[in-house]
């Protein structure tokens, strides 16, 4: 399989799209080969971020022994020293990295719609700096690499449910703790006076746990956040805080997956508590990709009003 020029995934002798059960009646199997493919995305991925988008990668946490366990975020040039604006990218929780909204939205529909990248593209022509966290690079395990060559030689390897010897990464444990780290050490010590997020699904929870953990901080410098189908529960989170309740309310807008045109407002039974309208498709995977315009169109007069 390769990526086409239009950033579809395709077998390179038929042209057919990725076909899951390869096997017949091997579920084990197929999964198998679908997590070896996953793999391979999310290391192509990150060579598209350094090579096309010319971002950098930033290892943390800084003070890591040569054989502790590290992760790493993306930034580009000048981000944190130029005083510009800077948007922020916090995806989703899963087995997607840096760079993606969803793994299996890049194997369906391409990479148009499940990587960062046109947004990364649209972050760096409109507002000068951007960040891509890696919330979900949480563990090390030492038995990967072995099971991934034992695959590729046929061999019977055991089955890749995190095990008790997985090694957790210090400061990015968990997609909270990864944000936080990021937000101490780099964000807020950064130039720019004028940071936007933009969360997808459960970095939208993600981004209301640093609000709460850092409010003062986080409400004097983020301009703005657009949530993608957010998963953040405003009573639970912010546990009734007024100040917060209000600067969300403020501050935020929310897009969500709705059968309603773009843009729509969208009543919705959860007290989300900002402004709710509809992300233009019903398909959660295609949000991110479908709202891309109308968040850069948002951003742009929250900046400008400030």
């Amino acid at each position: 399989y390769n990526f086409n020029i239009k950033g579809e995934l395709r077998h390179l002798d038929t042209n057919e799209s990725f076909v899951f059960n390869y096997y017949k009646n091997e579920h084990e199997q197929n999964h198998k080969r679908y997590q070896v493919l996953g793999h391979l995305i999310t290391q192509y991925v990150y060579e598209l971020l350094e090579r096309v988008c010319m971002l950098q990668k930033v290892y943390i946490p800084t003070d890591a022994t040569e054989d502790e366990p590290r992760s790493f975020f993306f930034v580009s040039k000048n981000a944190l020293t130029s005083s510009s604006s800077l948007i922020v990218l916090l995806q989703d929780h899963g087995v997607s990295r840096a760079g993606q909204w969803g793994q299996r939205t890049i194997v369906s529909e391409g990479l148009e719609h499940g990587t960062q990248i046109p947004f990364i593209k649209m972050a760096l022509r409109n507002h000068g700096g951007v960040i891509v966290l890696n919330p979900n690079d949480n563990f090390v395990d030492p038995k990967t690499e072995k099971e991934r060559l034992s695959f590729s030689t046929g061999e019977e390897s055991p089955t890749s449910t995190p095990s008790v010897w997985w090694i957790p990464k210090r400061g990015s444990s968990s997609p909270e703790e990864h944000t936080t780290y990021v937000w101490d050490h780099f964000i807020s010590k950064s130039a720019a006076k004028n940071v936007a997020f933009i969360a997808h699904g459960y970095g939208g929870l993600v981004f209301v746990d640093l609000l709460v953990q850092r409010k003062w901080e986080v409400m004097n410098k983020v301009y703005s956040v657009a949530f993608i189908d957010s998963m953040h529960n405003m009573q639970h989170q912010t546990r009734s805080d007024p100040q917060i309740q209000k600067w969300i309310q403020k501050y935020c807008r929310g897009w969500v997956s709705n059968s309603k045109p773009l843009g729509k407002a969208v009543g919705s039974l959860m007290k989300v508590n900002c402004p709710t309208v509809s992300a233009g498709t019903e398909k959660y995977g295609l949000a991110p990709s479908c709202c891309l315009r109308a968040i850069f169109k948002y951003l742009k007069s929250m900046l400008k009003a400030k």
